[in-house]
């Protein structure tokens, strides 16, 4: 299972601060070096899945534009055309063989998570 950048980073900065507590005072600090931010390359999504969002937000594909508003079932692709804009932040990961991806909106009211399993939305979490 392939970790997102993200997650990875923060297990890093967690592990340098919390070795550095248990310093003795007699060593040297740890410095945390910067860690460059990379970008996860799409996962390969298989035919039947369609256009799906890379981890930028955008799509490999045109979405069909079936969809006539954001319900459980809808794309990836789907959602974003429907929102107008594209999504604040994209996680993808996998999960028991399975594509998952977490699409962020930052909305004037609050924050939107909308969360897909297999190019198909699950849930929305507001």
């Amino acid at each position: 299972m392939s970790m997102h950048p993200k997650v990875i980073a923060t297990v890093v900065f967690a592990t340098l601060g919390l070795s550095a507590c248990g310093s003795t005072g007699s060593q040297q600090p740890l410095t945390s070096a910067a860690v460059a931010p990379t970008t996860m390359p799409a996962m390969s999504a298989g035919p039947d899945f369609g256009p799906v969002l890379t981890s930028d937000g955008r799509c490999t594909g045109t979405s069909a534009g079936a969809a006539g508003a954001i319900a459980p079932g809808i794309g990836e692709c789907d959602l974003v055309r429907l929102k107008g804009k594209p999504p604040t932040d994209v996680l993808i990961g996998e999960g028991k063989g399975t594509r998952e991806v977490q699409v962020l909106y930052s909305e004037p009211g609050g924050r939107e998570l909308y969360l897909f399993v297999d190019n198909r939305l699950d849930r929305i979490l507001k």
